[in-house]
């Protein structure tokens, strides 16, 4: 289970999650509703291909919610969405870079509300998330996933 408050991203530091980097494939997609379905195929597809598919579901679902987020509330029209995934000793580490301005936080959503829950899972499912600044606009939300 992933070591935050509710209303608060990990603890981890980024340069924790960059160290030791074995593997990392990356995709730049545009702005569609189409985009997390995408980003999902192709992070499954790196893992896949670096035989790392014990927590398949968990990282699909996780990169599809921060990949909704940056096409809904990051990328601006017409702007890109950059996907980043990595293969550490311990870890795996989405990225999920966008244009916009802000910094997403976890709030609780109304039971009656459609949406506003991917963060909630996002801290379920993943080991440790979190929000990094970028050089230039934007930002990066990332989520890692410990492995054996």
């Amino acid at each position: 289970m992933p070591s935050t408050l509710p209303d608060e991203s990990d603890t981890l530091a980024p340069d924790q999650a960059l160290d030791g980097v074995v593997k990392h494939e990356t995709m730049l997609f545009y702005r569609r509703r189409t985009t997390p379905g995408a980003a999902r195929s192709f992070v499954a597809e790196a893992l896949t291909q670096w035989g790392r598919t014990d927590r398949l579901d968990d990282i699909r679902l996780c990169t599809s919610e921060l990949v909704t987020n940056a096409v809904l509330h990051g990328a601006p029209v017409g702007g890109q969405v950059l996907v980043r995934v990595e293969l550490h000793t311990d870890m795996l580490r989405v990225e999920v870079h966008d244009g916009g301005n802000g910094t997403p936080t976890k709030r609780e959503a109304r039971s009656t509300a459609d949406d506003g829950r991917g963060l909630l899972l996002v801290s379920a499912f993943a080991d440790h998330w979190g929000v990094q600044e970028r050089h230039g606009p934007g930002k990066c939300v990332w989520a890692a996933f410990h492995h054996g």
